[in-house]
């Protein structure tokens, strides 16, 4: 969503940075492209003037003048700034209420009022280990109730049953009294959307306030409607009284302004951030990392952190003992493969690295598809269990049966197979030298470390993470092997493909991509 503003802002920082002083011309003119590249992307023209405003005040002050590096100054003057603007911490929903507590859901029709409620349903079942209830009190759109139901059954979740003819009033007080007597510890209410805001809509809003007595009113807005998502907002807060905001699709390709303007026009934190259609995509708005990703400097706490609840301790425990004993065959493999396809593939991992922002072109030229994983691991699945733990076997015949089982050319197989014998081999390298493993696997061997993401925002502030300080050109210089150095936690190394003590011509070694052509 971010990717245009990013690029522009990265543009004119890139001058910024290549001058050893700047005069209060240069500051001018660098804010002048700040102020068209934030209005281009649809910031709230308030917002745009405030935030200028203040980057100027301070960036033609003494703070630049005497700095080392009056470029990078005023980078971070505007990281700061745009902190400022997203507002300073990011707020979790608060479930600090006798229980159950009340969460209601607003917003216009076709915001993902509804697949948003089933999102953080599951998140406090599954994370937060809450004992939720949901109920739709949406009796206008056709089978808006059974949409709810289906979606709690998929990620098993309760719901409240559905009486025909109920107002929502009444199913909200049914609601309340049910998860009293159920002994549920949060109860999420889905109200009824319209196409437009209009009176009725906002009278039933604030009837089902009176009855349920909710302790978060949560607006959902869709993050590509730009300018009419904060107005909306206004009007939500002014009727019925908002105590934050969820944005939806910010994985689209729209502009992203609204999210940038939301909290400082409504000066309501924006809570939660949808980031697909899978009912797991959904993510604490925090806004440090969001602006550390607008500016290019990557968001490794997000990283760590998704990594962490994306792979599995104990398969990877497994395969730490394997790799300390030397094995490594092509099921570790397949199963290294599968667990980056959820951390986001390449393209989501790289996103959050810092400085990698500046390579999309490299990185495209070089052909980094997600779609790779999925031809490899379909690949591996169609060898036998016997090929699959001794490659060997694998000749000229056999790999003739899986190119044609898998869809793909013989060079593909043997692409892959040549990939696995360069992990093996360093695998071996890695058991015989004592203390070097340990060193290479980090905390893969119990799963992710127990990292807490404070101390890792604390680290990229002091620049011992990359992206601390300055925006670093290219790829940091200390991703050995497999994104182990450059302060990185130790569970980091474990993550597959980007195995190999170096990464020549920058990506060379990445799976699937040898240095032929591309066919």
């Amino acid at each position: 969503m971010f990717e245009s503003l990013s690029d522009r802002l990265s543009g004119i920082f890139d001058k910024l940075t290549g001058r050893g002083a700047l005069s209060e011309n240069d500051v001018n003119e660098a804010l002048r492209e700040i102020r068209r590249a934030l209005i281009e992307a649809d910031v709230a023209l308030p917002v745009v003037r405030s935030f200028t405003d203040k980057v100027k005040h301070r960036a033609v002050g003494a703070e630049v003048v005497k700095s080392v590096t009056p470029g990078q100054m005023v980078v971070k003057i505007v990281h700061d700034q745009l902190i400022e603007m997203l507002g300073v911490d990011g707020q979790a929903i608060d479930l600090n209420a006798p229980a159950p507590v009340a969460i209601m859901m607003v917003g216009l029709q076709g915001s993902g009022k509804t697949t948003t409620t089933s999102k953080i349903a599951r998140r406090l079942t599954q994370r937060d280990k809450r004992k939720v209830l949901m109920a739709s009190l949406d009796t206008r759109r056709p089978a808006a109730q059974e949409q709810l139901k289906v979606l709690g059954e998929q990620n098993e979740i309760d719901t409240l049953p559905i009486i025909e003819g109920q107002g929502p009033v009444e199913i909200a007080n049914r609601a309340m009294s049910a998860a009293k007597l159920g002994g549920y510890d949060v109860v999420m209410l889905d109200t009824a959307g319209r196409i437009h805001i209009d009176e009725p809509l906002m009278v039933e809003m604030a009837e089902v306030k009176k009855a349920a007595q909710p302790h978060e009113i949560l607006l959902v807005a869709d993050a590509l409607t730009g300018q009419d998502a904060v107005n909306l907002a206004k009007s939500f807060d002014e009727r019925v009284g908002i105590t934050g905001i969820a944005l939806t699709r910010m994985d689209g390709d729209g502009r992203g302004g609204a999210a940038l303007s939301m909290q400082a026009v409504t000066g309501k934190p924006v809570k939660l951030i949808g980031t697909g259609e899978k009912s797991d995509a959904l993510e604490d708005f925090y806004p440090k990392r969001i602006a550390d990703r607008i500016l290019g400097m990557g968001d490794i706490v997000s990283l760590v952190e998704k990594a962490s609840e994306a792979i599995d301790a104990e398969k990877a425990a497994k395969i730490a003992k394997r790799m300390q004993k030397g094995h490594f065959d092509l099921d570790d493999l397949a199963e290294q493969l599968k667990q980056m396809e959820k951390l986001g593939g390449m393209s989501g991992m790289m996103g959050m690295l810092p400085g990698v922002g500046k390579m999309k072109k490299q990185i495209d030229a070089a052909g980094v598809d997600d779609k790779m994983f999925k031809r490899q691991v379909a690949i591996i699945q169609s060898m036998t269990p016997s090929e699959r733990r001794k490659p060997e076997l694998l000749k000229a015949s056999r790999k003739k049966r899986v190119a044609a089982g898998s869809g793909v050319q013989v060079a593909e197989v043997n692409k892959l197979l040549k990939m696995h014998r360069q992990m093996a081999d360093m695998m071996k390298k890695m058991g015989k030298g004592k203390g070097m493993l340990g060193k290479l696997m980090g905390g893969l061997g119990g799963g992710m470390p127990d990292v807490d993401p404070k101390a890792l925002e604390e680290m990229a502030k002091s620049s011992q993470l990359p992206g601390g300080g300055e925006l670093p050109k290219g790829l940091p210089g200390g991703l050995p092997g497999g994104l182990g150095g450059a302060g990185l936690p130790p569970g980091m190394p474990g993550l597959p493909g980007l195995g190999g003590p170096k990464m020549p011509g920058g990506l060379g070694g990445l799976p699937g991509m040898g240095k032929g052509k591309k066919k």
